[in-house]
């Protein structure tokens, strides 16, 4: 038995297959990572650049960026780099490193999500008291709530997974360095301890989602009750880029960390390792800049004729 400090690298599962094969899952990253990057900061530029877009929804949306960008930028670049080099290694600063920020990152979208419900809500029906429940100073401290919550939540699980005594090697049988990976390397009794961890934390999700859910049976009630059809279609088109991103976050979520272990494989853990972490933070800005006229007419200033050759 040997613990972790013991241990000054990992080795990182490698895109499978052939050379040509290799090539394609590089590009393929590639692609979707400058995709991510252009869209996101497009978003986070537009948003800052227009002042009648300093509102609280979009406010949220910015800071949703910003974690999307963060998310992919912690697994995918290492990854590209060391498909370069032909090489598996990563350091074991390294590893915590990816952990903590992937944990940090993901558990501060899901705060962000419930906190962009609750504006939804708030919206839709109690519009008269919008400006009072989610002035600036309110939602810049939502915000910073979701950020340091995520953050120390990250530090627990982080400090208690790297801290457990390591009996299965040091090969982490996935493209990034992976909790669950990490968990089926330690110790069966030392991984007892993060199942106290992992119990207040599905609690706390579980309370997240109950939110979610009764926020929308409320607005889907107020939408429903009014008697204008163009009104009823702004409040949904306002909350469906929401709930897209937030059923996609979820879904993948779910196959990432709920499936069965017996279903488990290297070829399956890495596609749904791509679906949690890769493909959302690129296809987010798709979602709400695709149904947001107010936003697609602000892109359109940036980028003049661009959008409207779409």
């Amino acid at each position: 038995m040997s613990n972790s400090s013991s241990i000054s690298h990992f080795l990182l599962l490698p895109f499978p297959g052939t050379q040509q094969l290799q090539l394609l899952h590089f590009c393929l990253f590639l692609a979707t990572y400058l995709a991510a990057l252009l869209g996101n900061s497009l978003i986070i530029t537009t948003i800052a650049w227009h002042h009648h877009l300093h509102t609280p929804m979009y406010f949220f949306l910015l800071n949703l960026a910003l974690l999307d960008l963060g998310t992919i930028s912690t697994t995918v670049p290492k990854s590209l780099a060391n498909s370069l080099r032909h090489s598996r290694a990563i350091s074991y600063t390294g590893c915590a490193a990816q952990v903590f920020f992937l944990i940090f990152l993901i558990a501060a979208e899901f705060s962000l999500l419930t906190i962009m419900a609750y504006d939804r809500y708030v919206a839709i029906c109690r519009p008269l008291h919008y400006g009072t429940l989610l002035g600036s100073r309110a939602c810049a401290h939502m915000a910073a709530a979701a950020w340091a919550s995520a953050a120390l939540y990250a530090l627990l699980h982080t400090a208690n997974t790297l801290s457990l005594p390591l009996c299965q090697g040091n090969v982490v049988a996935q493209f990034f360095c992976e909790l669950p990976q990490l968990l089926k390397l330690s110790c069966s009794t030392a991984s007892l301890r993060e199942v106290w961890l992992l119990v207040p934390s599905a609690c706390l999700l579980l309370g997240c989602f109950v939110f979610i859910v009764v926020s929308y049976v409320q607005i889907f009630r107020a939408v429903l009750r009014m008697p204008s059809q163009q009104g009823r279609h702004k409040a949904f088109a306002t909350c469906l880029p929401h709930l897209t991103v937030l059923s996609l976050f979820i879904t993948t979520g779910i196959f990432a960390y709920l499936k069965p272990p017996s279903s488990s494989s290297p070829s399956l853990d890495l596609a749904v390792a791509v679906l949690y972490s890769v493909v959302p933070p690129a296809v987010n800005p798709l979602i709400y800049s695709l149904r947001n006229q107010e936003l697609k007419a602000a892109l359109s200033k940036l980028l003049p004729g661009w959008l409207q050759k779409q």
